[in-house]
């Protein structure tokens, strides 16, 4: 995961210690009902993912976050799980720093885009069936995949969507 300068800034302040990071996710099915999993450069799966930064909704950060990874335009139409709490979010990453997580899943439409690759981090995308998925990080249980709509209020500005597809 690339830092944002504003967790760089922290990290100048706090070093490798604990950071609490307000996290995204996003479950994409395609028309099999299949799900957008992502093989990162160091050979980890993920779904498409990332931190929220300041004064930024969790919606709007998914949106971003799914088209900096994917090149895909996704609207968050379900939130269908909020993970966290060590031991499964807490992370030491190749430069030790700690950081953990709490994780605002989504349900997500395409909306536009291309599917590829679009940053340093992504190495792969593909859709896999329920029973065929990769070893994902522990946040994401079996069980999340399974809620198709909560019927949860979440904040939502048509903008974000433009954003993306003017990038």
């Amino acid at each position: 995961m690339s830092k944002s300068k504003y967790q760089e800034e922290i990290r100048k302040k706090i070093g490798h210690d604990l950071l609490l990071m307000p996290g995204v996710a996003a479950v994409i099915r395609d028309e099999n009902d299949s799900i957008l999993v992502q093989r990162t450069t160091k050979g980890e799966w993920n779904l498409p993912a990332g931190a929220v930064d300041p004064g930024e909704k969790p919606a709007q950060a998914i949106v971003r976050e799914v088209f900096e990874e994917t090149g895909l335009v996704a609207k968050p139409v379900s939130l269908i799980a909020v993970t966290g709490g060590a031991p499964e979010s807490r992370k030491t990453y190749d430069n030790s720093d700690l950081v953990e997580s709490t994780t605002t899943i989504f349900a997500c439409e395409i909306v536009g885009g291309e599917l590829k690759p679009q940053d340093d981090e992504t190495a792969h995308l593909e859709y896999r069936a329920l029973d065929d998925l990769p070893e994902l990080p522990p946040e994401f249980r079996r069980e999340i995949f399974e809620i198709r709509d909560t019927g949860a209020w979440f904040e939502w500005d048509e903008a974000w969507l433009d954003r993306q597809a003017k990038a």
